[in-house]
C-alpha cells in the first residue's frame, strides 16, 4: 500500500536549497512551486493574497530570499557602501514577505506547518576577516535574525493548528572561491562546508509525524561553525 502523498509548498524553489529540496521531495509527494523565476513575486500582497486562497497545501517550505552570494561577481563593499535601499530591499523580502506568506498559508489553511530559514549569520556577525577588504550584507545578516524571532512570534500565535520551526544553516557550497571554502572550512569543526543536499533529512523529519510536537524550534545546522 502507498504512503499518502503530502502536498508541499516550497517558496523559491529554483534557488540553491529550494532545488534540492524539490528534488527530494517530488519524488513522492505533491509539490507546488514558487519563484520568481516563474513570475512569482512575493512582495506582491495581492498576489500572496490570491495564490494561497486558492491553494491549500500540508507543508510550506520558505527557502526564497535575497542574498549577496560569495563569488568572482561580487564587488567589493564596506558597510560604509551599502546603500539604504538595499538594506530595505532585505528586510522587504526577507522578513515582511516572509510575514506576508506565513500569514496567507495560515489564514487558508486548518492545519499545517511551515519551515523556515535563517542562517548562521542570523545569530552571530561575520568575521570581518573572512570577506577580504570587503563587508557581508548587513541587510541579509539583520534580516536573517528577524526570521529568528518572526518564527518563534507566529509559532506562539499559530499554535496549535499551525507549527512553525526555522532551521539555521551554516555555510553551503555554492562556487565560492577556494580561498573562502578553505578559511571557513577551518573555523568549522567538521572541516568543511554544508553541501546543498545535507538538510533534507532534517526538513522531511519536519514535515512529518514524527516531529508533531515541536514548534518554535530553531535548529542550527553548521557543522559547529557557530560553537566557538
Amino acid at each position: 500500500m502507498m504512503k499518502n502523498k503530502r502536498k508541499i509548498i516550497i517558496t523559491g524553489s529554483e534557488g540553491i536549497l529550494g532545488k534540492e529540496i524539490s528534488k527530494h521531495f517530488e519524488k513522492n509527494d505533491t509539490i507546488l512551486k514558487l519563484d520568481l523565476k516563474f513570475g512569482n513575486d512575493l512582495t506582491n500582497e495581492e498576489f500572496v493574497k490570491k495564490w494561497f486562497s486558492k491553494n491549500s497545501a500540508d507543508y510550506l517550505i520558505n527557502c526564497f530570499v535575497t542574498n549577496d552570494h560569495i563569488n568572482k561577481k561580487r564587488k567589493n563593499k564596506t558597510l560604509f557602501e551599502y546603500d539604504l535601499k538595499s538594506f530595505k530591499n532585505s528586510m522587504d523580502v526577507n522578513i515582511i514577505s516572509l510575514f506576508s506568506v506565513c500569514r496567507e498559508f495560515a489564514k487558508n489553511n486548518k492545519k499545517g506547518t511551515i519551515v523556515n530559514f535563517s542562517s548562521i549569520y542570523g545569530i552571530q556577525s561575520p568575521r570581518p576577516d573572512m570577506y577580504d577588504n570587503s563587508h557581508k550584507d548587513i541587510g541579509y545578516c539583520v534580516s536573517k535574525a528577524g526570521v529568528i524571532n518572526l518564527s518563534k512570534y507566529l509559532a506562539a500565535h499559530l499554535a496549535p493548528d499551525i507549527k512553525i520551526n526555522c532551521i539555521v544553516p551554516g555555510g553551503v557550497l555554492n562556487n565560492q572561491s577556494s580561498k573562502f571554502i578553505k578559511n571557513y572550512s577551518k573555523l568549522t569543526p567538521l572541516k568543511r562546508m554544508m553541501k546543498k543536499n545535507e538538510l533534507n533529512g532534517l526538513i522531511d523529519f519536519l514535515c512529518s509525524k514524527k516531529s508533531t510536537y515541536m514548534t518554535g524550534s530553531i535548529i542550527v545546522v553548521d557543522g559547529g561553525y557557530s560553537i566557538w
